[in-house]
C-alpha cells in the first residue's frame, strides 16, 4: 500500500461546517502534538489505551518518521489539525490496521466517518479487502461509526478489547448511507443561507439606486425577523438602521452576511467576515471569473473554505426565503411566498421569471441567484430544497452543468417525491469537437442534457413559459394516474385544437362511458356533444360546465380533466370560474383549464391558462412524469461475463503504447468487448490477397472482406467492404482491388464469415467530457446517420430501460417481425446494450465506441463491425468519496 492516498479535499461536516482533508505531511508533527496537548487525557486513553498521553506523543513521532510504513490523513478546521487517521497495512497486504483521533471540540461533527469513508476508499483502491480497528468496548462512539459505516462489518470480543473487521469493497448501502449523511450536511450548511438568525449587508449604501441599498431596502421591507446591520464606514444610519464600519464592529455575530461593495474590496470583505466567524457569504458582486477574474475568485472561494463559510455567487442577485421573510438581493419587488423553490444562473433570467409566476399566481418558497457557481450550486441547493415542506416543485435555470453524475443521483432521489423542472440554455451543436464515430456525431451535448435529465426523471422545458406552464400544474394539482382525458367546453373549434394537441403529445381523448354520455345527454341541451370532447355549445351557463366536469371527473375512463371555455360567452368568466371551483372541490384527479385569453389560478389551485397547447403541453409533462415515477425501482443488474481484470490490462498496455490514445486495431477492439461479453463476429486479419483466401477456411465460404487502416473510417464510404464472397478467388480479387482503390490507407483487412440476413442496428457509446458517458441504439448500416432513427441514454442501464430504448425507435417494427418477416431477438440486441453501457460506465478511457452494424436475427445479435478510440482521461469522481468540488 503506497504512502500516496487521494488528493487533497475540502468536506462539508454534519452540521454544515467545512473541514479539509489531506495526506499528512512531516511537518505536520508540531500541529499534531498541539492535538495531542489539547485532547482530554479520557480521549487519549480510549484511543491508545493505557499509553495515554504519552503514548499519544509517540505516535505522532512515529507517523511523522520517515520509516513510517502506512498512510494517514489530517483534517484541518479553520487552518487548526483537529484529527488525524492511519491506515496500516499487514504483512500481506490484504488488510489494514486503522485508528483515529479527533479534537475534542469536533466530536459530534461527522468527521471521524468522513476520515473513515476517506481511508477505506484508498484502501481498496489499494487492493486491501479488510480494515480492522482495535476498539475498547466503552469507547461506544467509534464503535458505532464503525458499525454504521455502511460496510460490512464483523466483531470479536477478545482480552477486553473489540476487534471490528471492516470489508473494504463498496456496497449500495456505502451509497445510501454516504448519501444520506451528505444530505444532512448539504441541508445544514444552506440553512446558514436561507434561515439565518442575522444579516449583515456589507456595502449598504445611502444611495437608493445602488444595490447595497436595495438590498437592505428589501430586507427591512420583507420583514427580517432577527437583527440586520448595515456596514458602511461613512454612515451613522441607513434605511433608519444604525450604520457599522465594519464587521468588527457589529454588536453581535452576524450568520449571513450580504457582500456590495467592489471587486477588488471583496477579499479583504471576506476575510474579516471570517476572523468574525460568519457562516454564510452572498457576493453579489461582479468582476470575477466571468470577466477573466478566475485567480481571483479561486482566492474567495479558498477564504470561505478555510473559515467553514458557504458562498452564493459571485455576480449574483443575492437569495430569498418566504417564509423566513428573508429578501436578501436587489430583485425588484417582492417575491410572493408559493411552493416554487427557483435557482437562476442567469440573474435577467431570474427577474423575469419571478415577476412573471408571481402574476400567475405561482410564489416562491425559496430563491438563489447563483452567479458563477464557486461555491453553491444546483446540487447542493437540491439537497436543501429535497426536505423543505414549503417547496413542492422545484425550478432550474441552468447555463452549465458542474458534476452531471452528482446531479444526476440527487435529482433520480428527489423527483421520486418532488418533481424537477429544468430549463438548460445552449440547444446549439458544440461542433467544437473532432469526431469520427456515427455516436459521438450524433450525442451532441444537447443530446446528453436530455438523456441526463430523463435518467433521473427531471422535467425539462425550452423555455422558462413552459416552465411556470408546468410548474402550476404540478405544484396545485395532483399527479394524473394515467394518459387519459377529458374535455370540457363551450366551443368546438378551441376543443378540436385542445384534442389535437393531445394526440401530438401522447395523451389520449377517450370515449366516455356510456352511464357518463348517457347522464350528459339528460342535463345538456339538445345541441351539445356528449362524447369527448364534451361541447356544451356557446349558450351553456356556469351550471352546465359545473354539471359536465362532475360527471367526467367521476368517470373511470378519464384520468385528467381540461375545461375549454371561451369568455363572454354562456354565464361569464366569473360565474365560469366559481362553476370550476365547485364542481372540482375534493376530487383526486387533476383539473386544468384553458380560459381563452387568460392566465390565471382559479381558486388558488386549478391552474388556467390563455391557450390550448399551453395547458396540454402542462398536462403531457405532468402524465410522462407521472410514468417515469410509476416504475419499479430497480436494484443494479448484475451482468454475467465480464473480465473487468482483462479490460484493465488492454486499456492500460494500449495506453502505454500510445500515451495520446487512439482507434484500437480490430482485434484488440473485438478483445476488449469480448471481455464484457459483447457478440463480436469471429474475423481473421490478413495482409494479401493469399493471406485472404487461406483465411475463408476459418471462416468458410461465403466470406466478407473488410479494408482496414487508421485513416480508413467508415469502410461503406470508400468502398472498403465486399460482401458475399463465394470463391476463393473472388476473395483474392477483392483484397486485390481494394488495395488498389485505397492505396497506402489501406494497411490490411479482415475476412468474417457472412453474416445471415437479419436487421442492421447500432449500438454506441461516447464518453462527453462534461456530461460523463453516454451511450446509443438505433437503425444501423450505411443509413445510421441518414434517417436518423437513434434513442440514447445514461449508462449504466438494466435490460427493462434497453427494451425501452428499443422500443422508442421507429424501425422497432422490423424487430418484431414487420409483413411477415421472422422476430429478431430483441432480448439479445438488449443485452448487448447493457454490456456496451457497463463497459462504458466503468471504463473513463473509452472515447467513442461503434458497433455498426449489428446484425439482429431470429436467434442472436451480433456485432460484425466495431471501432473503439482509446483516450487519456481523468479518472471518474467516485461516488463513494464526498468532497466539495
Amino acid at each position: 500500500m503506497a504512502r500516496t492516498v487521494a488528493e487533497a479535499c475540502d468536506v462539508l461536516l454534519r452540521d454544515g461546517g467545512v473541514a479539509h482533508i489531506r495526506p499528512l505531511c512531516p511537518t505536520d508533527r508540531d500541529a499534531l502534538h498541539a492535538l495531542v496537548t489539547r485532547s482530554f487525557p479520557r480521549s487519549a486513553y480510549l484511543r491508545f489505551f493505557t499509553g495515554g498521553t504519552a503514548s499519544a506523543h509517540a505516535y505522532m513521532d512515529r507517523i511523522t518518521g520517515p520509516c513510517y510504513p502506512g498512510q494517514a490523513l489530517v483534517a484541518l478546521v479553520g487552518g487548526l489539525v483537529v484529527g488525524v487517521a492511519e491506515c496500516i497495512p499487514g504483512p500481506d497486504r490484504r488488510e489494514a490496521e486503522v485508528g483515529i483521533l479527533l479534537d475534542d471540540v469536533v466530536h459530534g461533527h461527522g468527521l471521524g466517518t468522513l476520515l473513515l469513508e476517506h481511508l477505506a476508499l484508498d484502501a481498496a483502491d489499494a487492493g486491501v479487502e479488510d480494515l480492522v480497528a482495535t476498539v475498547l468496548p466503552e469507547n461506544r462512539a467509534m464503535l458505532r461509526v464503525l458499525n454504521d459505516l455502511g460496510l460490512p462489518v464483523e466483531r470479536r470480543y477478545e482480552q477486553g478489547q473489540v476487534e471490528v473487521r471492516i470489508a473494504t469493497r463498496p456496497t449500495e448501502r456505502l451509497v445510501a448511507e454516504i448519501e444520506a449523511r451528505a444530505h444532512e450536511a448539504e441541508r445544514n450548511s444552506l440553512a446558514h443561507v436561507f434561515a439565518p438568525f442575522s444579516v449583515a449587508v456589507i456595502g449598504a449604501s445611502r444611495d437608493p439606486a445602488r444595490v447595497g441599498h436595495r438590498v437592505l431596502r428589501n430586507l427591512v421591507d420583507a420583514g427580517f425577523p432577527g437583527p440586520v446591520y448595515p456596514v458602511n464606514p461613512r454612515a451613522d444610519e441607513v434605511c433608519g438602521l444604525p450604520a457599522y464600519p465594519d464587521v468588527a464592529s457589529l454588536p453581535g455575530p452576524a450568520e449571513l452576511a450580504v457582500i456590495a461593495v467592489s471587486a477588488p474590496a471583496v477579499l479583504g470583505v471576506a476575510r474579516e467576515c471570517a476572523r468574525h466567524r460568519v457562516r454564510a457569504l452572498v457576493v453579489l458582486t461582479a468582476g470575477f471569473a466571468e470577466a477573466g477574474g478566475r485567480d481571483a475568485e479561486r482566492e474567495l472561494l479558498g477564504v470561505c473554505r478555510e473559515a467553514g463559510m458557504r458562498l452564493i455567487g459571485p455576480n449574483c442577485l443575492g437569495v430569498v426565503n418566504t417564509a423566513a421573510r428573508l429578501h436578501a438581493g436587489f430583485l425588484p419587488g417582492r417575491p410572493p411566498a408559493g411552493p416554487l423553490g427557483l435557482m437562476s444562473q442567469s440573474g435577467a433570467v431570474a427577474a423575469a421569471m419571478i415577476e412573471r409566476a408571481g402574476r400567475l399566481g405561482l410564489g416562491v418558497s425559496s430563491f438563489a441567484s447563483v452567479g458563477n457557481k464557486a461555491d453553491v450550486s444546483g446540487n447542493d441547493l437540491l439537497e436543501y430544497w429535497e426536505d423543505d415542506p414549503d417547496t413542492r416543485v422545484i425550478a432550474l435555470y441552468l447555463e452549465s452543468f458542474g458534476n452531471p453524475r452528482r446531479f444526476a443521483r440527487i435529482a433520480r432521489r428527489i423527483s421520486a417525491r418532488k418533481p424537477i423542472i429544468v430549463v438548460k440554455s445552449g440547444r446549439s451543436a458544440s461542433g467544437s469537437r473532432a469526431v469520427r464515430s456515427h455516436t459521438a456525431a450524433a450525442a451532441t451535448p444537447d443530446v446528453a442534457v436530455d438523456a441526463l435529465l430523463r435518467a433521473c426523471g427531471a422535467i425539462r422545458e425550452d423555455s422558462v413559459q413552459d416552465l411556470l406552464d408546468t410548474a402550476r400544474l404540478l405544484a396545485f394539482q395532483p399527479l394524473p394516474e394515467g394518459p387519459r382525458v377529458a374535455i370540457v367546453g363551450n366551443s368546438g373549434g378551441p376543443q378540436a385544437m385542445t384534442a389535437d394537441a393531445c394526440e401530438r403529445l401522447g395523451l389520449v381523448v377517450p370515449d366516455l362511458s356510456p352511464a357518463t354520455m348517457e347522464a350528459l345527454r339528460a342535463r345538456l341541451r339538445p345541441a351539445a356533444a356528449v362524447g369527448n370532447p364534451v361541447d356544451l355549445t356557446a349558450e351553456a351557463g356556469a351550471e352546465d360546465f359545473a354539471f359536465a366536469i362532475s360527471a367526467v371527473l367521476a368517470d373511470q375512463g378519464a384520468d385528467a380533466a381540461l375545461i375549454v371555455y371561451t369568455p363572454p360567452f354562456g354565464s361569464g368568466l366569473d360565474a365560469t370560474r366559481r362553476a370550476i371551483t365547485a364542481a372540482t372541490m375534493g376530487t383526486g384527479k387533476p383539473v386544468l383549464a384553458c380560459l381563452a385569453g387568460h392566465d390565471a389560478l382559479i381558486d388558488g389551485r386549478v391552474p388556467a391558462y390563455a391557450f390550448p397547447e399551453q395547458a396540454v403541453h402542462a398536462l403531457a409533462r405532468a402524465a410522462a412524469h407521472a410514468t417515469w415515477r410509476a416504475r419499479p425501482a430497480r436494484p443494479a443488474e448484475d451482468v454475467a461475463g465480464i473480465d473487468l481484470a482483462a479490460v484493465r490490462r488492454i486499456v492500460a498496455a494500449d495506453l502505454a503504447a500510445h500515451p495520446g490514445g487512439r482507434w484500437l486495431d480490430e482485434r484488440t477492439a473485438t478483445r476488449l468487448l469480448s471481455a464484457y461479453g459483447v457478440h463480436v463476429a469471429e474475423s481473421v486479419a490478413v495482409d494479401g490477397p493469399e493471406a485472404a483466401a487461406e483465411a475463408t477456411a476459418l471462416t468458410g465460404l461465403p466470406a466478407v472482406l473488410k479494408a482496414t487502416g487508421p485513416r480508413i473510417v467508415h469502410k461503406s464510404d470508400v468502398g472498403g467492404v465486399r460482401l458475399d464472397l463465394r470463391t476463393h478467388e473472388q476473395v483474392r480479387q477483392a483484397y486485390r482491388d481494394m488495395a488498389a482503390r485505397l492505396g497506402s490507407a489501406m494497411t490490411g483487412a479482415i475476412v468474417q464469415a457472412m453474416a445471415a440476413e437479419g436487421v442492421e442496428m447500432i449500438i454506441g457509446g461516447v464518453a462527453h467530457e462534461t456530461f460523463g458517458p453516454l451511450i446509443m441504439a438505433g437503425l444501423g448500416g450505411v443509413t445510421t446517420e441518414l434517417l436518423a432513427d437513434r434513442a440514447f441514454r445514461v449508462p449504466p442501464i438494466g435490460r427493462a430501460e434497453a427494451g425501452r430504448m428499443i422500443g422508442e425507435l421507429r424501425c422497432a417494427p422490423l424487430l418484431r417481425g414487420y409483413r411477415g418477416r421472422p422476430e429478431a431477438d430483441i432480448r439479445a440486441l438488449a443485452d448487448q446494450i447493457v454490456r456496451v453501457g457497463r463497459l462504458m460506465d466503468d471504463q473513463p478511457y473509452i472515447a467513442e465506441l461503434d458497433l455498426n452494424p449489428v446484425i439482429v436475427t431470429p436467434d442472436s445479435a451480433v456485432a460484425v463491425d466495431v471501432r473503439v478510440r482509446l483516450a487519456p482521461a481523468p479518472p471518474l469522481p467516485s461516488p463513494f468519496r464526498r468532497r466539495l468540488r
